[in-house]
């Protein structure tokens, strides 16, 4: 809303200088975007929020520059035309919810080439609306003085009554702007018995429109519910300022005001005769302003203030609402102009904005603290953030809401949780894996020209429950997500330059989770990953995610260049994960055997070090794989597990007859569970 400081100050004078006043305006909510000096007026332009209609008129404005500041409110004196003839335009209401009040009368002999007055002109104009002729100009005025919207039509141009009706099937119809519209089966119109005159509450018709000839008009002044406004005319491609006002919300006690202050203004400049005003209304479709009840006690809650009931009724009345005492309370009747006062919550809003934000403090939050304990032997979430960091990993974020082709590529879902209502058309599901988002992550380096990437994320992923219940049946799990892409190590002149691959991310697995006897992995097909270079993360024989290497499909498919390493795991089976915990360091020596066991081809590592580390007495600290060897040398069908056994005790030197005893023990194992046979 744009409008000169003169015309304001007309209406209301408060002992303020403009740089104040503007203060003031933007300190109770209405900001100002601009002031500027033109022709000795300072034009102040402000940014309303949607439910501040009542300030998209100059009284509006008035108003509450009299609430906040108690200088006294001279709007214009209203008074009633008294009619010159008798003639009339019945009005019929076959639209009542779209238009419950319709106010017109008909002005005889007016002069539509007299000129606009001086003031006239030069408020319009510094409201920004262009003056275009007498009669248009005064209906301006009115809206931008009032807030009220009206409408001349050319009187010689109409037949019969006037109605308010939605359109007939192709019924279009001539607008002012020159568009020739086919208005929406929801779009009230306002019509004579012949034909389609204006599209209601947004724009009047070319054919019915004042023009120099027009000798006698019909004067529109009307309530248009904003239900019955809001969008029509973005859907037709413009704005105008009546459907700006009227999607907000009109003073629906207004219209006979209105259409009275322009009658006087078009007598007073274009001379004329007016008749007795016609009003029809449906007292059902008119909005209703519902009493609320307001406890003092719960605005010094919400605001953090005493404020006494002196001042809290005086803050209201000032809004021009009906005020009474019950008791303790308040009972608040909202004024006709204010659509934005329902709730008890939106009159505190008001206390505070008319006491001034400036006026509450802003005390230091206080509450009891208590320390809550802190398990040594748990992990919490920000230690796995470090891990990974100081592994050379970059945390990043991804969205929740991904592309449906990456669940299918990345998780193998082809019922992904879709959403309602998707912010765009690449991000209508929900993840159920973190991989896809690291993927894009390194697609969007990768066009950089960075080679080496390495990332991480903590986040959710969404998921049904195996009933699959649309509503109730969803899990929300946390879960860690890595990827490793490009050399394992910088570019250096020491070390051959290498990608990294399976192992460097099961590694840092390991290192994730502590090497510990209770991690296992096992083969897996995942959709995600190269079937022959991904696995299954098992801890105490429970599946907790996944790690391999990106399926060559995928990488070629997404431009990754070289193959990624990632896992994925769940957070909080990794947070419950036992801590390293401390053991003594044993004085005497530890003896070292090495066995050389050869299995079958297909036999996976996994079960063979499980036989053993099952077998393995009590001064065996470690048994780990050091060599696999397949080919000359070995029967056809054979490969040989080279496996270092570590044996100390803390108290002792060993014996070698325990050691030797020890060692077959873990042959006997591998051979009687694995099929194994010792090389020689």
């Amino acid at each position: 809303m744009k409008f000169p400081e003169s015309w304001l100050r007309a209406l209301v004078n408060p002992p303020l200088s403009t740089d104040e006043l503007c203060h003031l305006l933007t300190m109770a909510g209405l900001e100002v975007e601009e002031t500027q000096c033109v022709d000795g007026d300072v034009l102040i332009t402000l940014k309303l929020t949607p439910n501040r209609a009542d300030c998209l008129s100059l009284s509006g404005i008035a108003r509450e520059v009299a609430a906040l500041t108690g200088a006294p409110l001279a709007l214009p004196a209203i008074d009633a035309v008294p009619a010159a003839h008798g003639e009339t335009r019945a009005v019929a209401l076959d639209a009542p919810g779209a238009c419950p009040r319709y106010c017109g009368r008909i002005v005889r002999g007016v002069n539509a080439r007299a000129a606009t007055p001086d003031w006239m002109r030069r408020r319009i104009e510094g409201c920004g609306v262009r003056p275009i002729s007498a009669l248009v100009d005064i209906t301006n005025y009115v809206m931008l003085e009032l807030g009220q919207p009206l409408h001349a039509f050319d009187d010689a141009e109409l037949a019969g009554a006037i109605r308010v009706r939605y359109p007939k099937d192709g019924e279009q119809l001539l607008l002012l702007n020159e568009q020739t519209v086919t208005p929406a089966t929801d779009t009230a119109l306002i019509a004579d018995d012949g034909k389609p005159l204006a599209l209601a509450g947004i724009m009047g018709g070319q054919d019915s429109g004042v023009g120099d000839a027009t000798a006698d008009l019909f004067l529109e002044s009307a309530f248009f519910a904003p239900a019955a406004i809001a969008g029509r005319a973005r859907a037709l491609g413009f704005s105008s300022d009546a459907s700006h006002r009227f999607e907000r919300g009109v003073d629906f006690e207004l219209q006979r005001r209105a259409i009275e202050r322009a009658t006087r203004l078009i007598i007073d400049i274009c001379g004329g005769r007016p008749g007795p005003v016609v009003e029809a209304a449906s007292p059902d479709h008119l909005p209703a302003r519902k009493p609320v009840r307001l406890r003092p006690a719960r605005a010094a809650k919400v605001l953090g203030i005493d404020l006494s009931p002196e001042q809290i009724g005086g803050l209201l009345q000032g809004l021009g609402t009906g005020c009474e005492r019950n008791g303790e309370d308040f009972i608040i009747t909202p004024p006709s102009h204010r659509f934005d006062m329902e709730i008890e919550e939106d009159l505190i809003e008001e206390i505070a904005r008319l006491h001034g934000y400036d006026n509450i403090p802003a005390p230091p939050p206080k509450a009891r603290l208590a320390m809550l304990p802190l398990p040594e032997d748990r992990r919490g979430p920000m230690q796995v953030r470090r891990l990974l960091a100081e592994r050379g990993y970059f945390e990043v974020v991804t969205m929740s809401f991904v592309e449906a082709a990456w669940e299918s590529d990345f998780a193998g879902n082809d019922a992904p949780v879709r959403l309602a209502n998707p912010i765009a058309s690449q991000a209508g599901v929900m993840r159920s894996t973190l991989i896809g988002g690291l993927v894009g992550v390194l697609a969007a380096n990768r066009k950089r020209q960075l080679d080496r990437v390495r990332v991480f994320e903590v986040g959710r992923v969404f998921t049904r429950d195996a009933g699959g219940q649309p509503v109730a049946g969803f899990r929300q799990p946390l879960r860690v997500g890595a990827l490793w892409a490009g050399p394992a190590l910088p570019e250096q002149w020491g070390t051959p330059t290498r990608n990294a691959d399976f192992f460097d991310a099961k590694g840092d697995l390991e290192v994730l989770l502590g090497v510990s006897q209770r991690l296992t992995f096992a083969k897996v097909a995942h959709p995600a990953l190269h079937p022959g270079r991904a696995a299954r993360v098992m801890l105490d024989g429970r599946e907790i995610g996944v790690v391999g290497e990106l399926h060559p499909r995928w990488v070629q498919q997404y431009e990754l260049g070289s193959t990624p390493a990632v896992f994925e795991i769940d957070l909080e089976a990794l947070l419950a994960a036992a801590m390293p915990a401390y053991r003594e360091a044993s004085r005497f020596p530890a003896v070292i055997r090495d066995l050389a066991l050869m299995v079958p081809q297909h036999q996976a590592f996994q079960p063979v070090l499980d036989a053993l580390r099952a077998a393995a007495p009590a001064l065996v600290r470690d048994i780990g794989l050091f060599d696999v060897y397949q080919g000359k040398g070995l029967p056809e069908g054979q490969k040989s597990l080279a496996f270092r056994i570590v044996m100390q005790d803390t108290e002792r030197t060993l014996a070698d007859a325990e050691v030797d005893a020890a060692v077959t023990r873990l042959i006997d194992a591998a051979v009687g569970h694995c099929g194994a046979t010792l090389r020689g």
